[in-house]
């Protein structure tokens, strides 16, 4: 969602924080902003543009320096886009600058009360509110004056505060959207995302909700939102500058979708035992007495996330024979579902931020049952809060639309299906079979990827549909979904999913050449039955592109995928879908990496 950079040192700060924004971009964002100062100063320097960074920079003038500043780039939640409702926001006496991630909950009555109070608005946001608490709080010290505002506040937060009478430091604040710190040599950085800070330094400190931190040059120090010290060491992120690179592609969609038989082999390097025909995976903590005591998994994530959730739960059942089922996170954390002790709860985020799934870990935790987190980023706050979990080392994924790490997700499912299944009754020869369909995988997806010229040409005649109907049947089920999520995300078509099985229950209403049904026909124990769903299409006058494992005689075009165990070949058939949606989106000049009204971390409701 919203990016927030912050640098105080020596060096000049606007290019630093433009870059940084700059790096931020794919997180999805309409318009953007700067504040900087100096110890020297009479005050702040501002400038805030809607539209792209560049719009920004091109505002900025040429006598803007400053070694102190933060910078936004921000998604619309209270009030259109705008160069007024951009970030930062300043106190009436300009003496306070507030750049913030998240939703104040009770805005509108504060506002109220700050009006009623003599305070003039000039934005239409929320953040407006929380810049004014500070200007207007008694406290000497800028920590308190921040401390003050954050009582009366409801709702989430990851703040950067800048005033003029302190400008040897920047104050900053967590809760429930993330604020990264990044450790420098006699300088500091904060930021939204370890993608702004990893250019510079690779030492990061994460804050945990409830947590504060005070930055000045040569020195930090963390505390909570009541006062007490926290102790916080830096660790090392693993990704470098060059992992957010283009590396010679037009998108970083296209360079993603490429990098999915490296990213496969990554997250199973090291994790294969061949002597006792299983999986190592340390991180869960779980172990083989409390694994062989689940009775149930329920696992949790949103859009992409939730479909290799459901792709993981299918696998869980078969491989380890345990009742599973996914569940959109955003729905479970509302209906007060019952937490059975028996039952192992996943939480899946490619974030590890994601606030929905973040809140439904939260809500576990405190009714006391045990959560695993699969997620994607080392130290986010999912991995923190859960009790163990997986990292899916697909990489970073610049790109809104998520190919790489939906890829690893469901490879990390695998060998979570497969760790299961060998502590209780799978057999060794099974154990054998699933580890060798797991290492065909990586030249498997290169030998898909390199059917890209085939596939782009069958977009070019699908970027011509209004909507697409999207089929599949138990394991194709979760790939047709996720396909159709990809579709509409990338390419603006309307699209629809539904089980092959249901199709003579409604959808077959839909039917007629100008809809286009795009079916997942692996060759499984249901070929038969996914072919009869082909037959019912085309006896309407129905279009169909299938994806199977052999060329499909009622289809009007086939994508023939390499065949793999029945249980692992969902992870393959979904990786053509992407190519057709990037393609499809080209052919229709759409914003591939930033696509409309989304953004890349969600962390707010």
């Amino acid at each position: 969602m919203c990016g927030i950079v912050g640098y105080i040192g020596k060096r000049d700060v606007a290019p630093l924080l433009l870059e940084g924004l700059q790096r931020l971009e794919y997180r999805g964002y309409d318009s953007a902003g700067i504040v900087v100062t100096t110890p020297k100063a009479a005050g702040l320097k501002m400038v805030k543009a809607k539209g792209r960074v560049r719009d920004l920079e091109a505002k900025v003038p040429a006598r803007f320096k400053g070694t102190t500043g933060i910078a936004h780039t921000r998604w619309a939640t209270h009030g259109a886009p705008s160069d007024v409702n951009a970030h930062p926001h300043l106190s009436a006496d300009s003496k306070v600058a507030v750049v913030h991630n998240g939703i104040i909950d009770n805005a509108s009555d504060l506002r109220k009360k700050l009006e009623a109070d003599g305070v003039e608005f000039l934005s239409e946001t929320d953040t407006e509110v929380l810049t004014h608490l500070i200007a207007r709080s008694q406290q000497e010290k800028l920590e308190d004056k921040v401390r003050d505002a954050l009582r009366v506040i409801e709702g989430t937060y990851g703040i950067a505060v800048l005033h003029a009478d302190f400008p040897d430091r920047i104050v900053v604040a967590r809760n429930g959207s993330p604020v990264v710190l990044g450790i420098g040599e006699k300088e500091m950085f904060v930021a939204s995302d370890i993608a702004a800070l990893v250019t510079h330094t690779r030492q990061i400190v994460t804050l945990d909700d409830g947590e504060m931190a005070t930055l000045k040059a040569d020195d930090f120090r963390t505390y909570t939102t009541e006062g007490t010290r926290t102790t916080s060491e830096p660790t090392t992120v693993e990704w470098e500058a060059a992992s957010y690179d283009m590396g010679g592609h037009d998108t970083y969609m296209h360079k993603e979708i490429f990098e999915q038989a490296d990213a496969v082999d990554r997250v199973l390097r090291g994790r294969i035992d061949d002597r006792f025909s299983t999986v190592h995976l340390g991180g869960l903590n779980l172990d083989a007495r409390e694994a062989r005591q689940i009775r149930r998994v329920k696992i949790l994530g949103c859009g992409t996330s939730y479909h290799a959730g459901m792709i993981g739960a299918q696998m869980i059942e078969e491989l380890a024979r345990i009742p599973a089922d996914a569940e959109p996170a955003s729905e479970f954390r509302y209906r007060n579902a019952v937490v059975d002790p028996d039952t192992l709860y996943i939480a899946v985020s490619q974030s590890g931020e994601t606030y929905d799934v973040l809140a439904a870990v939260q809500e576990l935790k405190r009714k006391g049952a045990r959560v695993l987190g699969v997620v994607n980023v080392v130290g986010s706050a999912i991995a923190r809060e859960a009790d163990g979990g997986m990292y899916v080392h697909a990489g970073p994924e610049v790109c809104v639309v998520s190919t790489k790490c939906f890829t690893n997700t469901t490879v990390a499912f695998a060998l979570l299906a497969l760790h299961l299944g060998r502590t209780r009754d799978l057999s060794v020869r099974d154990g054998k079979r699933i580890i060798e369909g797991l290492r065909k995988l990586p030249a498997q997806i290169s030998e898909i990827l390199d059917q890209e010229e085939e596939i782009k040409k069958l977009a070019a005649e699908y970027a011509e549909a209004h909507s697409m109907l999207f089929i599949g049947r138990v394991r194709g089920y979760p790939v047709a979904r996720e396909a159709s999520l990809k579709l509409k995300e990338v390419s603006y078509i309307h699209a629809e999913a539904y089980p092959a099985s249901e199709l003579k229950h409604g959808p077959l209403a839909l039917i007629e050449p100008a809809l286009p049904t795009v079916a997942i026909v692996p060759n499984d124990d249901l070929l038969e039955k996914n072919r009869a769903a082909l037959e019912e299409i085309k006896a309407r006058s129905g279009r169909i592109l299938a994806v199977a494992h052999q060329h499909q005689e009622k289809a009007d075009q086939t994508i023939v995928v390499p065949k793999n165990e029945d249980e692992l070949d969902p992870i393959l058939m979904g990786i053509p879908l992407q190519l057709l949606a990037y393609h499809t989106a080209l052919a229709l000049g759409r914003d591939i990496d930033k696509p409309r009204n989304l953004a890349k971390s969600v962390t707010v409701e």
